[in-house]
């Protein structure tokens, strides 16, 4: 990424340093966070990809040694931890940010750029999905654990994704409803969720996290005053880098014609060419924000209005109730 360096690895897994040795020869490596603060490394960002788990006090120590930080989504458990992390950043002068990539996804810069047209007119209402049929027993790992201080489920998971664009979209939350399951037999952690909210605006978000879905929705479907657009699939880009494949070809984060989603009203539909996605455009806003003084790609304070509805959701699905966003009351 031109303007980062890859200086420092921290994992204590033997496989990861192996394949980081491997990867980046030039890299020093650490089994824990504790020995890179300690570690006479020249650092200017730390990158926290650990488990949420480990998000605020790996966070935390990074801007004690002086860094700036991304931090991987959720920022944190709940909002409140959120916020208390975004005022250590505040108070020492330092950067903090959250890897929310979906915004670089290419059926939200889509949705972005159709509703910034007008060519849908005023929104209505944005329904998003990220469904999956993966009906059998859960893998073993930290997501799939009961202890809340793992940070699993999928409404945590998923759910940050979902929420963090329609807030980007349509604006801040007046109220939450959500419904929240376990479904998968011997699930410990939800993997079932509907979430409701409305937003200031007057606009609805409908949104969706499930692996036990056989038959998906769209990814998206947003309805206007003047026209409506429905794309289905996802963004190509995660799976691309599963598969090794290198960011910035000729063809990254591109999907064919035959992909594409459809826009327009009644009878007059029409299909309308995704925009390329590219993850690389969040670090380029870090970059920015590091040497020039930009503002930071997303805002923690973002996450924590995130955190907000996520935190709602819960205490929606746990009542039955819909919980009003600040107010702290239920109708």
């Amino acid at each position: 990424m031109a303007g980062l360096d890859l200086v420092a690895v921290v994992t204590s897994d033997p496989a990861r340093r192996a394949r980081a040795a491997a990867a980046h020869p030039q890299v020093a490596l650490f089994a824990h966070a504790d020995e890179l603060w300690a570690g006479g490394v020249d650092l200017d960002l730390a990158v926290v990809a650990a488990p949420n788990r480990a998000h605020v006090p790996v966070a935390r120590a990074a801007l004690d040694a002086g860094l700036a930080v991304v931090v991987d989504k959720p920022l944190a458990p709940t909002a409140e931890e959120g916020r208390r992390l975004v005022d250590e950043a505040v108070g020492r002068g330092l950067l903090l940010t959250v890897f929310n990539n979906r915004r670089w996804d290419g059926d939200f810069l889509t949705v972005r750029r159709l509703l910034d047209s007008g060519t849908l007119g005023d929104a209505w209402r944005f329904e998003s999905r990220f469904e999956r049929w993966r009906p059998g027993p859960p893998a073993d790992g930290w997501r799939e654990r009961a202890d809340p201080m793992e940070g699993g489920g999928i409404l945590l998971d998923l759910g940050s994704h979902l929420v963090d664009q329609a807030l980007v979209l349509l604006g801040p939350a007046r109220s939450v409803y959500a419904e929240v399951a376990r479904r998968r037999q011997g699930a410990q952690v939800d993997d079932d969720v509907f979430v409701a909210v409305e937003h200031i605006s007057g606009a609805w978000s409908h949104m969706w996290a499930s692996s036990v879905v056989p038959r998906p929705g769209p990814r998206f479907r947003v309805l206007g005053s003047k026209a409506g657009y429905e794309v289905w699939g996802m963004d190509p880009q995660e799976e691309a880098l599963k598969r090794g494949e290198p960011p910035g070809g000729a063809d990254w984060g591109r999907v064919p014609p035959s992909r594409w989603g459809t826009v327009g009203a009644g009878d007059q539909v029409e299909p309308v060419p995704t925009e390329p996605g590219d993850y690389r455009g969040f670090y380029e806003g870090v970059v920015a924000a590091l040497r020039e003084g930009a503002p930071p790609p997303v805002d923690p304070m973002d996450a924590v209005r995130t955190l907000e509805v996520l935190d709602a959701a819960r205490a929606s699905a746990a009542t039955g109730a819909t919980v009003m966003i600040g107010a702290g009351a239920r109708r």
